[in-house]
């Protein structure tokens, strides 16, 4: 486990960031949902749009970098921590384990289609579009389309 020390400024931090949350699904238009989850901490460019319904990190949303012109729809998902289970053995309780942090990237007109989940560590590439329900494990490249369970390319544009 890690031996993170909490201050006062973290656990507010973390206060401000979770309350942030528990408003954005009330709101709209887009534009007033990406402005509360630029206070969050998430980098997003000018002329991006993310859903009110879309949920992105709580535990370090300063770790999610969004380009320019990026539509993150419905029901998305962005995580940026997961278990590390690199020492999991019989025995061990998996909620025991460290996490692991690592930042999400989507570059400049990506689309991230409705119910798509962006694990931690991924890179997006510029214009590339993820398919609906799509579970990206892994780096898409730049003007590609990405699919299934976990994301595989199916289409790249030249």
């Amino acid at each position: 486990m890690s031996n993170n020390k909490r201050t006062i400024k973290s656990v507010l931090l973390g206060v401000w960031i979770r309350v942030l949350s528990v408003l954005i699904p009330f709101t709209f238009p887009a534009h007033l949902t990406t402005f509360l989850h630029r206070l969050r901490g998430v980098k997003v460019g000018k002329g991006s749009k993310i859903n009110r319904t879309a949920q992105l990190d709580d535990s370090h949303p300063e770790l999610i970098k969004i380009g320019r012109k990026v539509w993150v729809t419905s029901g998305v998902m962005i995580l940026c921590h997961q278990r590390d289970i690199s020492q999991y053995s019989v025995g061990v309780a998996v909620m025991d384990l460290p996490l692991k942090n690592k930042g999400v990237v989507i570059e400049d007109g990506a689309h991230i289609g409705i119910g798509a989940m962006i694990m931690p560590g991924v890179t997006i590439g510029k214009g590339a579009i993820i398919g609906a329900g799509a579970v990206v494990t892994s780096d898409i490249p730049a003007y590609s389309v990405a699919v299934g369970i976990p994301a595989k390319v199916i289409k790249t544009f030249e």
